[in-house]
């Protein structure tokens, strides 16, 4: 081939793929898909509300702009206790919250959250990723037209805010205390009056006398929402919540309808999103408590008194029966599935993990 001839067809090569390329931008801007993400967090809010916004630009940008997610923090768009009714109701594609909030429409969305005296948040994990936890939540969810994901850990929770001192079951009785999911409803047969609330209403529930005590998640976020503004008395160690789940839950119509590449993005990001979230925690919480007690007057207390936990031992797990009992079979299949599970993971939790944790504690020092 001469060298007039190779010019020749180069250019008209390069006219060929400069014609390409202006024929594909057009169709590439048209396949961008923009979603709306709703939230039960404030704007920002340490921990849980900078994840859901992590998650949304990790989404928007492994995917090159392909999916972009549009943030709306909770009250934005919608109220956020009825950030999982947009979604299926259309107004929104996805939901960033706890599942345990919509308890309302299945007994079984609770475990997916959290459990009295259940899994702590890496069993939670196991179960859902290798132990047939993640297949039951999708059945319980295809009820509602939603795909669920985990997408943060908070570990264990703190067990919450008092204004004096708990010493037995009867400081319980009457008590209006801010707990949701089954804990709530555990802490509401030990005597208590129990309401759910959104992060951004507990405070001025507390210092206007509505609420006596309130429970959200540990220090970090504890300490963001002023708390100890109005109660001193705070117990850092939940038996409700030994390991709480966040959750993104998509409009199953529309995830099936992205391209699978698409949908195994979403996946991939809500689980890494999961082990960011408790890093997170696992780092600031310690923090925070140490402000709390050194800055604020604090007391920080351990435990509840063991009337207490024993009590709420024995509540859990006839609540647990109970819902075996009386719940509908999707329901039951999400509890036998969890008790298997549990019954698998917390032998190495309570034979290994346990016994080193304490023997750390117990001898070791720098």
């Amino acid at each position: 081939m001469n060298r007039r001839s190779f010019i020749r067809k180069a250019g008209i090569a390069g006219a060929g793929v400069a014609g390409l390329s202006a024929m594909s931008a057009p169709a590439l801007s048209q396949n961008k898909i923009t979603w709306r993400m709703v939230t039960t967090w404030p704007r920002n809010f340490p921990g849980l509300g900078v994840g859901a916004q992590r998650l949304a630009d990790r989404i928007t940008s492994a995917s090159g702009g392909r999916l972009t997610i549009q943030l709306f923090s909770a009250g934005e768009l919608v109220p956020a206790l009825q950030s999982i009714d947009a979604v299926i109701d259309g107004g929104a594609e996805m939901s960033h919250g706890a599942a345990y909030y919509w308890q309302n429409k299945s007994p079984a969305v609770s475990f997916f959250t959290g459990v009295p005296f259940g899994m702590t948040s890496r069993e939670l994990s196991a179960w859902m990723r290798f132990l047939g936890g993640q297949e039951v939540w999708d059945q319980v969810y295809d009820q509602f037209g939603l795909q669920g994901f985990l997408s943060g850990d908070t570990g264990t929770q703190a067990g919450g805010w008092f204004r004096t001192e708990l010493k037995g079951l009867e400081d319980v009785k009457g008590l209006r205390f801010r707990t949701p999911g089954l804990g709530g409803q555990v802490w509401g047969r030990l005597g208590a009056s129990v309401t759910n609330m959104a992060a951004g209403e507990i405070f001025q529930a507390l210092q206007s006398g509505t609420l006596d005590a309130a429970e959200f998640v540990g220090p970090f976020n504890d300490l963001a929402l002023g708390f100890y503004k109005v109660c001193k008395i705070y117990y850092t160690s939940s038996f409700i919540e030994p390991g709480l789940a966040t959750e993104l839950a998509v409009n199953k119509k529309k995830y099936q309808e992205l391209p699978k590449d698409l949908q195994d993005l979403i996946r991939d990001v809500c689980q890494a999103e999961y082990d960011q979230v408790a890093s997170d925690f696992a780092a600031n919480d310690p923090r925070a408590l140490e402000v709390l007690v050194r800055d604020h007057g604090v007391q920080a207390i351990p435990q509840f008194p063991e009337s207490i936990v024993s009590e709420a031992a024995k509540i859990s797990a006839q609540l647990l029966t109970e819902i075996g009992d009386t719940g509908d079979a999707l329901t039951k299949q999400t509890l036998d599935s969890f008790v298997k599970a549990l019954n698998i993971v917390k032998i190495k939790t309570d034979g290994t993990d346990a016994q080193f944790v304490q023997a750390r504690s117990k001898y070791f020092k720098l």
